[in-house]
């Protein structure tokens, strides 16, 4: 089945560095790269890579760095349902230390002012039994209408709600699967323990919850299932985490769009995010089509 994805594409900037800076402090990166990035573009790619039919839904401006970007995507997506706005293409600062930890500031002009449902034709390109994968970049407004038009149309919702809403959420009833880290858990839902966090969503009308847990893997609560299950994190010598949660979220849409169970799509995005943090870069760190066929070769193996 078709998995759309709606999200934002931009620049990634990202600079090693030793350490993040202080505050007021000027210090000079160990290197330097530019790459293609974006919450939506992250997860669209990570889907793709791994066998997904994805269509990537997203707006970039009238600018030179939007042609850059379009020609950067067309290696792993169709590129047609992307518009132009009348704003500066979306960026990204990523500041990465010793440790492969990361602080990042985006400027997300574009995403703010995308309204796919009036200024594309998604509508009347998603059908029922298709999944639509979202992230926390649009309006707040934009994307709960997403959420409740396509869960009306009879689609699967996914929702990885990063970065979260200014806003205190207590309905995600529009919501079938919700994928995010501890930290937004709790933030979600005031509760600091994984599996009491993954209820609590449920209770706010999630069918389906993963919560990652980094270093101690991830849990997830499958409603077809028979209760909260710890997945334990793959063994990996950290180098840089920044899109990793992105890489995790778009494999398990991905491979769910395949039609497999979600603890099989979980337990494989681990190996994949795992084999991300492993290497410089963000969404050029993330496993090659080859290596997504290799890690689902292994999987199946696994589950005989």
């Amino acid at each position: 089945m078709r998995l759309h994805v709606v999200g934002n594409v931009c620049l990634d900037t990202s600079f090693r560095l030793p350490r993040l800076p202080r505050p007021g402090e000027t210090l000079n990166a160990l290197t330097a790269i530019e790459g293609l990035g974006g919450k939506g573009a992250n997860q669209a790619v990570a889907a793709a890579r791994c066998g997904a039919d994805v269509y990537l839904w997203s707006a970039l401006g009238n600018d030179a760095l939007a042609d850059r970007l379009i020609q950067m995507l067309q290696v792993d997506l169709g590129t047609d349902r992307l518009i132009r706005l009348p704003h500066r293409t979306d960026q990204s600062t990523i500041l990465i230390d010793g440790a492969g930890e990361n602080a990042i500031v985006s400027a997300v002009e574009c995403a703010r002012a995308f309204d796919p449902l009036s200024n594309t034709d998604i509508q009347a390109r998603w059908q029922e039994g298709e999944i639509l994968l979202l992230q926390g970049n649009l309006s707040w407004d934009t994307t709960t209408a997403c959420l409740h038009r396509a869960k009306r149309s009879g689609l699967m919702t996914v929702f990885n709600p990063s970065p979260l809403p200014e806003r205190r959420v207590s309905d995600l009833t529009d919501v079938d699967l919700v994928i995010v880290n501890q930290g937004e858990a709790s933030t979600l839902t005031g509760v600091v323990e994984p599996e009491h966090a993954a209820c609590r969503l449920v209770e706010m009308g999630v069918a389906d919850v993963i919560i990652t847990l980094a270093g101690d893997g991830s849990l997830v609560l499958d409603s077809k299932g028979a209760g909260p299950i710890r997945l334990p994190a793959q063994r990996t010598v950290v180098v840089d985490t920044s899109g990793a949660g992105d890489c995790f979220a778009g494999t398990v849409a991905g491979l769910l769009g395949q039609g497999k169970k979600l603890i099989h799509a979980a337990t494989v995005a681990s190996k994949a995010a795992a084999m991300a943090v492993g290497r410089l870069g963000t969404l050029a760190a993330y496993p090659t089509r080859a290596e997504f066929s290799e890690l689902l070769k292994i999987s199946e193996l696994e589950n005989t």
